[in-house]
């Protein structure tokens, strides 16, 4: 060996001094030192952990590296589980004991964050630095020092304040699997109203979904819908073996579907003892079981919203956008010849952003053209319907104590806690296909007094099976 070839080139340190830059430095180079500090930095913000890998205590290092790599891999496993399986990761944020778990990690990572950041402080040696670079990077430091922590705190936060809204709100007790491969919900929009005694369902559709595609058909009934049958089973089948109104038959005053709700609430709410346990109401069971022997398939679950509370959920959500078919009035009252008269501010036609108290009028307006009681009943499903599609994660982060507390006074569902992710999924897979519709009003259903049920079974089958 000639004794050129054993001389290391010029320049070139052995592999051993390089690693010492970060683990062994000499101080006394300035310049030297404040690169070394800003790599130590970026390597903490990149990959928290790498840091002390690299420069500090190496079993610290490769326990954070290891739980920064397990974070990574569980964000692109969701992320993929979203678009081909969202049900399994929505599973764990609409539950109380994920979001224990999920409250328990965050503030674990905090913990974790703080240690890391202040142990990166400490291997930067600050008095080695330049005096320019010494501000710069202690600022930074703390700057991510108070950010991650705030973000860890605020999203334990978060997920407390979701435990609480769901518990509240999705408190049912009955879990009931997909009939014919899909889950059947009834939607009610009830009002008070004036000169009413209770609240009356003005809007009454069904929603169903498929449990697989996500594919939605609604249907929707008319509050005047007459003769109703009754399900199978149902305790009101003894009261009307004909139907609800046979022979304008019934203890209310008038004998309509929107009535069932309204009669069972304040005269015989002991035909359903069970219902404050399973988090619904008399009313709304006997609602149900009078829309499935109409529609001829059964409903795993109710959601009852009070569009007199409506307007806060709107308002807690941002608002909602609506896409107005009919110009419509606000306030004002009508003439002989059924016209708005007084009318100082109207709803245009167009794509419109609204607040909870112009959403409200919307679907109650009831003067104009044209605005017939069914029309306004389309309104209201509409709205429904366009609160359920504008839902999203960063609203429900964002607002999500208002949301819970908005909710809670208008919506009262049976749906438990535990089938949220589930349904979330759906709903996912739902988002990006269009919904059939189909309502039960004239012309369809050419007199609501006296309808057909039989046709009205078969249009459902066949809506179901050509969805399917």
């Amino acid at each position: 060996m000639t004794l050129s070839a054993a001389r290391p080139r010029i320049g070139t340190p052995p592999r051993a001094s390089r690693a010492s830059v970060f683990r062994d430095p000499n101080g006394a180079d300035p310049a030297l030192m404040t690169r070394r500090a800003w790599w130590l930095v970026v390597l903490h913000l990149l990959v928290p952990g790498s840091a002390q890998a690299l420069a500090g205590n190496r079993r610290l290092g490769r326990f954070a590296l290891g739980v920064w790599l397990v974070g990574l891999v569980a964000v692109l496993l969701t992320a993929g589980l979203l678009v081909v399986l969202p049900q399994v990761p929505l599973s764990l944020p609409t539950n109380a004991v994920g979001l224990t778990v999920l409250q328990g990690v965050v503030l674990a990572w905090a913990v974790l964050w703080i240690a890391l950041t202040l142990d990166t402080l400490r291997l930067v040696r600050l008095v080695t630095l330049r005096p320019g670079s010494r501000i710069a990077v202690a600022g930074l430091l703390v700057v991510a020092l108070v950010t991650g922590t705030g973000a860890a705190v605020q999203g334990a936060v978060l997920a407390g304040q979701a435990k609480d809204a769901l518990g509240s709100l999705f408190a049912g007790t009955r879990y009931a699997l997909p009939a014919d491969g899909r889950y059947n919900i009834l939607l009610l929009g009830g009002d008070a109203g004036p000169g009413r005694s209770g609240l009356r369902p003005d809007s009454i559709s069904v929603v169903s979904v498929d449990a697989l595609t996500g594919h939605m058909v609604m249907f929707g009934l008319p509050r005047d819908l007459d003769g109703m049958p009754f399900a199978a089973g149902s305790p009101m089948l003894k009261a009307y073996p004909h139907g609800y109104g046979w022979h304008d038959i019934c203890n209310v005053d008038v004998c309509q579907l929107n009535s069932i709700y309204t009669e069972v609430q304040l005269k015989s709410p002991q035909l359903y003892p069970d219902a404050k346990a399973q988090h619904t109401l008399p009313g709304i069971e006997a609602t149900k079981e009078a829309v499935e022997g109409s529609l001829g398939i059964p409903i795993q679950y109710s959601v009852l919203v009070d569009m007199s509370a409506f307007g806060k959920l709107i308002d807690a959500m941002g608002g909602v956008t609506i896409d107005v078919k009919q110009r419509l009035p606000i306030g004002g009252g009508v003439d002989a010849n059924g016209n708005p008269t007084g009318v100082k501010v109207w709803i245009e036609k167009g794509v419109q952003h609204m607040n909870g108290n112009r959403a409200m009028w919307y679907a109650r307006s009831r003067h104009g053209i044209g605005n017939s009681d069914y029309a306004r009943m389309a309104r209201q499903r509409e709205l429904e319907t366009a609160m359920l599609h504008q839902m999203n994660p960063v609203t429900l982060l964002t607002r999500l104590e208002a949301i819970g507390k908005a909710g809670s006074a208008a919506v009262t569902t049976d749906i438990p806690q535990g089938l949220l992710g589930e349904l979330a999924g759906v709903a996912v897979k739902a988002r990006g296909q269009k919904a059939t519709t189909i309502e039960f009003v004239p012309p369809r259903v050419p007199d609501p007094s006296n309808p057909d049920y039989a046709a009205i079974r078969a249009t459902v089958r066949t809506a179901l099976a050509s969805a399917g």
